[in-house]
């Protein structure tokens, strides 16, 4: 007899002790990091970490996951269901901050960096795993897709709206320089180009299209350099918490991690539903990707500008905590739509 496979519901069925194991997991190595910054006092440890993450690791798997991207088989209804709901919202946060600061003036960065906080969610260490054990291997193969993509859409425009907020700064901080407005262009596209995320991005997007296979031993090194993000990643988290604490971020911490974990999974929800008539198993799996918790790599972002590192790391913690309660949530809302 054909032997049967277990269906959707049986599989949400083990979905709690899927993501409870997987957190343990994580906060386990994140432990490491904290003791790691309680016996290295100060911010200089995190802050270099992340330096090395950002220009090293991050560009590595960045410019080998855009190499080799197979566009050909990328459905651009799946895409278009998480991204534009997505970037809508980036702008809306961004757009709020803007005003925000025009009325409190704060770091130039702050927009950019809650706007990522709110958006970019964990759909490595967390969400492969998780869409391989609900949803199979063809739901993990939507994830991946959407994946190739995730950190090159969401960064590069994040880094371009942050780059040019740090050029207005400077411009507004030095009234002589205002008559050299075609340097401050120059200087901002030079500075939005020459980036640790978009380099790599358009260089993997080059050679991508240039139909070049990448030679085994880069491509061997490249890999390896990428397998270090996650780790490295999470370590951050760690000596994050040890160096900045979390006092005094918690509330608009927990306001972002709400965003990132109600917010924006029910706005893909409703854009691929109504919007793009996704159903079934890609609707599924977009929406449970845009529910993952707040991403390690927003915190990445928040130490390259320097700002909001204590907030960014709260609500990455706060945001990992509260999905094990929201997860089954969604799981529930998408079983009842089948």
């Amino acid at each position: 007899a054909r032997r049967r496979q277990p269906d959707v519901r049986e599989r949400c069925a083990h979905v709690s002790t899927e993501v409870f194991a997987k957190l343990v997991v994580i906060f386990l190595v994140v432990a490491v990091g904290w003791v790691a910054g309680r016996r290295i006092p100060g911010q200089d440890a995190a802050r270099a970490i992340a330096g090395i993450a950002f220009y090293v690791f991050v560009p590595a798997l960045l410019f080998r996951t855009t190499a080799r991207i197979d566009f050909a088989r990328l459905d651009s209804r799946i895409l278009f269901s998480y991204f534009v709901p997505v970037l809508t919202i980036i702008g809306i946060v961004y757009a709020i901050g803007r005003w925000h600061e025009r009325r409190h003036p704060g770091p130039p960065a702050e927009p950019a960096v809650r706007a990522i906080s709110a958006n970019f969610g964990n759909t490595v260490q967390i969400g492969i795993p998780l869409a391989a054990a609900i949803f199979g291997e063809t739901g993990l193969a939507i994830h991946v897709t959407i994946l190739s993509l995730h950190a090159l859409v969401i960064l590069t425009t994040l880094t371009v709206l942050v780059e040019v907020d740090l050029a207005r700064a400077a411009r507004h901080s030095n009234p002589n320089e205002a008559a050299h407005l075609r340097q401050v262009i120059v200087t901002t596209a030079k500075n939005t180009v020459i980036h640790p995320v978009v380099l790599p991005v358009l260089a993997g997007l080059t050679w991508n299209a240039a139909g070049l296979p990448l030679p085994g031993f880069a491509d061997e090194a490249l890999q390896l350099l990428g397998q270090g993000v996650v780790p490295v990643c999470l370590v951050l988290i760690g000596l994050s918490l040890a160096a900045y604490g979390v006092h005094g971020s918690l509330r608009i911490a927990a306001v972002v991690a709400a965003l990132k974990l109600l917010v924006v999974p029910a706005a893909v929800l409703v854009a691929s539903r109504w919007g793009f008539g996704l159903t079934g198993l890609p609707l599924s799996v977009v929406v449970l990707m845009s529910s993952l918790p707040v991403g390690s790599n927003a915190l990445l972002f928040a130490q390259r500008y320097r700002t909001l590192e204590a907030e960014t790391t709260a609500a990455i913690v706060i945001s990992t905590v509260a999905f094990i309660v929201t997860c089954p949530i969604w799981l529930t809302v998408l079983q009842a739509m089948r």
